[in-house]
Parts: C-alpha cells; structure tokens; sequence
C-alpha cells in the first residue's frame, strides 16, 4: 500500500483500511470490475450506443479498464455563484482551464456546464468524455430558493459530443415531484440518443435538520434517494457521502409520520461504521449494479488531500465506484489540483486497498 495513503488517514488508518463489514457481505454486490459494462449493462435495455458511451467514461484516464470512475465535476460557476466558485483561482472563469485540469488530472470525464463544453467543443470532445449538467439551481432569485431547474435540451448535450448528461434532484423538497418527471424524461431521451446517465441524488429539506443534526447526509434518506434515482433508470448515482443515520426516524417523532422505515436497517443493515453507512448506499443503487460515486465535497485548504484519500478509501472498501470531486481540485493552482486528483485515483489503483 502506498505509504502517502496510509500517513493521510493518521489515526484512522487501522479504523478504514482494517474493517470487516459485518452488515450487507461483499458477496452480495456487484462489484467495480474491467468489465462491468458487459457484465451489469449488456443485459440490460441499454442500447449499443449507450454501451459505447459508458465504455468510453471506464476506459478514459488514469483508472481506464478498472470500473472505477474519477470524475472533474465544475458545475458551481452556477450553483454556487461564479464568483464564489472562481475567486480563489479565476482561472477557471475560462472553461479551458476545466477541461485541462480533468484531461491533466488523468480523469475519465469532465462534467460542467452546457456552455462551457460547447465552448470547448471541437477542440476537446474527441479527447475526454464529455458530461453535460442539464439541471442547476440558478441561485439569483430573491430569496434563494432550492429548485433545479432545465438549462437546455438533451439534444444539444448530444449535439456538442456529450458521452453522458447529468442532472441533480433535490429529494425531499417542495419541488421534488416535477424535478422527477423532468429528469426522468430527459434521462430517457439521453439513452434513446446513445448517452449514459447520472444523477446528482441530493435530499433537500429544512425539516431534515432535527436535534442539531443534519439528516441530509443520514444513510436512510441518502439511501432512499439513490433507490428512487436507479429507478428513473440512472446508470450512475452521485451521492453525498453518508455521515449519520436515524433520518427516518427523525422525523416520525411528537405524532408526525413520514415515510416508511424497518428497524432492520439500523440494526442489521447498517453500522455506525462510515464504511457501512456508504455500504448502505450502494446496496440502494441495485445492489452496486448503478454505480455509486460520492461526492468530494468543498475545500477545506490544507485538509482536502487528507479528506480525499478518506472518502476514497471509504467508497473503495463501500463497494462503490469513484469519486466524484471538483472544489478540492479547482479552488488552488493547476499543479495542486492534479495532485489532489491522483491521489484520489492512487486509492483505487491500489489493489491491498479492498472491499471490507
């Protein structure tokens, strides 16, 4: 094992690399593997276009062949204001920049914005997979409010070379109803027209904070809300990494009922283990057979390679598929970017890293 790995996990080092899942056994997944594409999506009503397509995102990159993905996601220009996302390094005001850094990062693809790929089109198209993000919180309405709304059509992600198209669903929120039909419509059209899919499964409600704690990272409704995103038939699920439990118990407390829960899944399905909350999470994207990507999340400055390697090492050994990280690598200089990037792929590269 890569001794670098070992020194970013400090103390959690023995506490990650050594754990035995003893809730959902490995054996019951559908692991990560050089063919998974024949293996999972050949039997299923994916057409040959689409199964090129997903075959070009697991074979781009530094983990090409693997069934792991590393994917460069910037979409923040628009879901977190420009300024916002770009003041620490304005470079990538200019789209270039974000498809050389994910061609530079050895990732499989690139996903950002509708204008930014179109920009860049004819030049890297060819060279890198493209991933149009179709939805986005626009984030200048008065009050903010949380509602992903369409950026163009499914045609023109095509058009511009797109491989695949991702959207983001906020579960749970007022607007959750129409934000399902939209992307389920589009998702099919993205397959009619030959591109995979993945879905941005994010919970999104002020009643999921209870007691002080914040229950849109709970295993529960994280988990509940890949299952409703492989049921709209994503290929891939992009899913916060899961921190606690209990959500849906949470909120069935003082008289009030919400949703349906079974005791079993805080009992025998899950653990307070990180890696058996992630686990949990892919059990609910069809037992691994849509892949599971979490999140990198923000950058926190000196700690991102340390919190990288650990979610890593947390999906890898969840049974997951990859990471999926933009402000850790986009938010500094070119040459850290990179390196926080490979590092993320060295821990799927590794093979004495395995599923617990």
């Amino acid at each position: 094992m890569a001794k670098n790995i070992v020194e970013l996990l400090g103390k959690d080092a023995d506490y990650l690399l050594k754990h035995q899942s003893k809730t959902i056994s490995k054996d019951r997944l559908h692991l990560p593997n050089p063919s998974f594409v024949d293996n999972i999506f050949v039997q299923s009503n994916r057409t040959p276009q689409v199964l090129r397509s997903l075959q070009q995102l697991f074979g781009t990159g530094r983990l090409a062949n693997t069934g792991f993905l590393s994917i460069l996601p910037i979409d923040q220009g628009i879901e977190h204001s420009a300024g916002a996302s770009f003041a620490k390094n304005p470079d990538y005001f200019d789209p270039e920049n974000i498809v050389k850094l994910a061609i530079e990062g050895g990732c499989n693809a690139v996903a950002t914005t509708y204008g930014a790929l179109a920009m860049m089109s004819r030049k890297y198209a060819h060279r890198i997979p493209f991933i149009v993000k179709i939805n986005h919180n626009e984030l200048l309405t008065y009050p903010n409010k949380a509602d992903e709304i369409m950026f163009g059509s499914v045609e023109e992600a095509w058009n511009l070379g797109a491989v695949a198209v991702g959207a983001t669903i906020y579960f749970g929120s007022d607007n959750a109803t129409r934000q399902i039909q939209e992307v389920a419509a589009a998702f099919e059209k993205a397959h009619q027209l030959g591109m995979g899919t993945i879905l941005w499964c994010y919970t999104r409600n002020n009643a999921f904070k209870q007691g002080g704690i914040d229950y849109h990272v709970s295993a529960d409704l994280t988990g509940q809300a890949n299952h409703l995103g492989v049921t709209i038939q994503a290929d891939i699920i992009k899913q916060k990494l899961a921190e606690n439990n209990g959500g849906f118990k949470a909120l069935n407390t003082g008289g009030s009922s919400y949703g349906k829960l079974d005791e079993k899944i805080y009992s025998e399905l899950t653990s307070e283990h990180p890696i058996d909350l992630c686990r949990y999470q892919v059990a609910n994207c069809y037992m691994g057979r849509a892949g599971l990507i979490n999140s990198g999340g923000e950058s926190k400055g000196t700690s991102d390679l340390a919190d990288a390697v650990r979610t890593a090492v947390i999906n890898k050994r969840a049974g997951g598929m990859g990471l999926i990280s933009g402000r850790k690598a986009f938010q500094r200089p070119l040459k850290e970017g990179i390196e926080v990037l490979n590092v993320i792929q060295d821990v799927y590269l590794d093979k004495s890293i395995d599923v617990a």
